[in-house]
């Protein structure tokens, strides 16, 4: 069904939580049409990784859509703001420079803890932003390509 794929990056910290964001978008993009292999996935060391890898694949003009899943925590170190600041910011930013949606589905939390509470909270949330990812994904698909065909208040 895709004109182009959906690259899908994410870091390879806490899968046991991020995974569940990456079933989540395959699931909501198959109940919309899309085969499985409409998504390329991509896996990065950490998340600090996952805007150059994004960025990369925005500017390769293959794909319709980059996703970034990652799951930063705040193990008590200054890092985690760094790190968190510096995967947001550049995911952003590489969305605006590239002019492919790179969307979000990085969490930066800063009260985790490696315990059944906290890990099935996050799981849950990550379902969420699955979900949210994919009604990104869709979003910009929809979006005629010629800007003369969108409304006159959504041209730029």
């Amino acid at each position: 069904m895709a004109s182009k794929p959906i690259a899908y990056v994410q870091a390879s910290w806490h899968t046991e939580i991020t995974d569940q964001c990456k079933n989540a978008f395959v699931a909501a993009m198959t109940k919309r049409g899309y085969r499985a292999s409409d998504i390329e996935f991509f896996s990065t060391p950490g998340s600090l990784e996952i805007p150059l890898l994004a960025k990369k694949l925005a500017k390769s003009g293959r794909y319709a859509a980059v996703c970034a899943s990652g799951f930063v925590v705040d193990g008590g170190i200054y890092r985690h703001d760094f790190v968190a600041q510096a995967v947001l910011h550049g995911i952003v930013q590489t969305s605006l420079d590239t002019e492919v949606p790179v969307l979000s589905a990085v969490l930066t939390p800063h009260n985790f803890h490696d315990h059944a509470v906290h890990e099935n909270f996050f799981k849950d949330h990550m379902r969420t932003k699955g979900v949210v990812a994919e009604r990104g994904a869709a979003y910009r698909r929809a979006i005629p390509a010629r800007p003369e065909s969108r409304p006159p208040h959504a041209r730029m």
